[in-house]
């Protein structure tokens, strides 16, 4: 019996409107059609200007779809994205929908273990022994992602890029959810913590997650591509 896919875009349209340049309209997607099943990983795959991040943020709700259908399996209920409320976009986003961009976003003065083990600590609730394994986990994911402990107690808004988006891609993974959005997140990596992101890829692959993913790298892309799409088919 085959899986029901995880990520279902039909008919996806997403034209933006210029309202400093007249109105005009600028279509960057036309007519997108994919499905995402559980364990596969996805790219997209096209130059700069492709339409890429579009897809990927039509999918995370960033960007509203002029038209179409794009429905994420929770495993309990189907999401349409394109009609969702705000607060059911936000349930989403906390309990099944992962998106990892090239940058990251903080609150000042938080420490680098904070914000990384902050989606653990929301569902800790306070109890003490929950916060612990949060903490537990973030420091175990900060130094596979080669953060050194002298750096964990610092706020990441005076790292360096890298060190940044190290802290990012713990921050994503640290709570496991059936679907991923992967916009460039090793683009500013050395090559070791590269291949470590690769090896979170596939083990959130490995477990069953839906994974559609922009990788810029070749050897990245082809170590955890499923299947590789063209961007050329939705202009």
């Amino acid at each position: 019996m085959t899986a029901a896919a995880a990520i279902r875009v039909a008919g996806l349209s997403k034209t933006f409107v210029l309202h400093n340049q007249g109105a005009a309209e600028l279509p960057v997607l036309a007519n997108v059609y994919l499905d995402v099943l559980p364990g596969e990983c996805v790219v997209l795959d096209g130059p700069s200007g492709a339409g890429k991040s579009t897809l990927l943020k039509c999918i995370y709700a960033t960007y509203r779809a002029t038209s179409g259908s794009i429905v994420i399996d929770t495993g309990r209920a189907e999401v349409e994205i394109v009609y969702a409320e705000p607060q059911a976009l936000l349930r989403l986003r906390d309990t099944t929908l992962g998106y990892v961009s090239q940058f990251l976003r903080v609150i000042p003065r938080v420490s680098a273990l904070d914000v990384v083990a902050e989606p653990l600590l929301e569902e800790a609730g306070g109890d003490a022994d929950r916060v612990r394994a949060a903490y537990s986990e973030a420091r175990q994911l900060l130094l596979r992602l080669r953060i050194p402990p002298r750096l964990w107690y610092v706020p990441p808004a005076t790292f360096s890029g890298g060190e940044q988006q190290r802290v990012n891609i713990a921050r994503s993974f640290i709570k496991p959810k059936p679907v991923l959005l992967l916009d460039e997140p090793t683009a500013s990596l050395d090559a070791d913590n590269r291949r470590t992101v690769v090896g979170l890829i596939r083990e959130a692959r490995e477990r069953g997650a839906a994974i559609v993913g922009i990788f810029h790298d070749a050897a990245v892309r082809d170590a955890v591509a499923t299947r590789v799409v063209d961007m050329a088919d939705f202009q």
